[in-house]
């Protein structure tokens, strides 16, 4: 017997280089927010398993990432795209304000640089 994974099992560097080339920039861009909306949501504990993730440290640099990204890309990926994941980056500033013990001022919280402060 070969220890050799057949190539069907385990796709090649090839092989996902050239899946990546055929999906659009909007599309990937639109992923990796939505993958880093999720990832600050479960930092912020606002998952079913709640406070047992909750990290807010990691939150902040989460939610700072994505509105970057939201901030550089907002005019490539179209109002249709960017609305929604900037109603959803708010809903992420509003709960890590309210999970601190000791708030930010205006303007000062997670990606408020790149979106100016966000207020209830």
């Amino acid at each position: 017997m070969s220890d050799a994974t057949p190539r069907s099992e385990s796709p090649g560097f090839d092989d996902m280089t050239r899946d990546i080339a055929e999906v659009p920039a909007v599309e990937v861009i639109v992923t990796v927010a939505v993958n880093l909306m999720s990832a600050a949501a479960v930092k912020l504990g606002l998952t079913e398993d709640g406070d047992q993730h909750k990290d807010l440290d990691e939150a902040r640099k989460l939610v700072q990432a994505l509105a970057g990204l939201l901030d550089a890309s907002t005019t490539e990926i179209s109002t249709f795209h960017a609305s929604p994941l900037r109603d959803g980056l708010k809903s992420l500033q509003l709960a890590f304000r309210e999970a601190s013990l000791v708030p930010d001022e205006p303007g000062k919280g997670p990606g408020e640089k790149y979106t100016g402060p966000v207020y209830g």
